[in-house]
């Protein structure tokens, strides 16, 4: 397995590959956004990101932040090594749906407490997501839900060949 050389750090950057493994949570002093169907969903500054080795940032918040009715439940689940089992849900808005396009925790592992209550939402199924007014680029692959911004050195975890990182 080869190992990825991290990108450099610019100023007011941090690198991913400075993020520790098991995640940490961290609440932090920003303003998210997402758009879906022409219309923001969620707006709102009641911020949590996970942060872990090779990822970048995924962010977590309310569901009672959520327009009524954005947020279905559906059927599958997955397992985190670390926050445990998650439940995922379709964002719905009138006729437009984007299927299993969010997750949370309902019973997190020990330590991950704080995500109770909170979903987290994959960017690249939303018209747009925004962090402090920034659009954010889903983390690559498709599979992580990561959000990317200008402040986030890599290389990320699911670009080609990271299969093994």
């Amino acid at each position: 397995m080869r190992h990825p050389v991290p990108d450099p750090v610019g100023a007011g950057q941090e690198s991913v590959w400075d993020y520790p493994r098991p995640p940490r949570l961290e609440r932090i002093p920003a303003r998210v956004t997402i758009d879906f169907a022409a219309v923001t969903i969620v707006d709102t500054d009641d911020v949590v990101r996970v942060l872990e080795t090779s990822h970048p940032p995924v962010y977590y918040l309310p569901a009672a932040a959520f327009v009524p009715g954005s947020l279905v439940p559906t059927a599958g689940s997955s397992f985190c090594e670390f926050k445990g089992a998650a439940e995922y849900f379709d964002v719905v808005r009138g006729t437009a749906v984007a299927a299993r396009a969010a997750w949370g925790y309902p019973t997190p592992a020990p330590g991950y407490e704080e995500l109770v209550g909170r979903v987290a939402v994959y960017a690249g199924g939303m018209d747009r997501c925004t962090v402090d007014g920034e659009v954010v680029t889903p983390q690559p692959g498709g599979f992580y839900g990561g959000w990317v911004t200008a402040n986030i050195a890599g290389p990320f975890k699911g670009v080609p060949g990271s299969m093994g990182w």
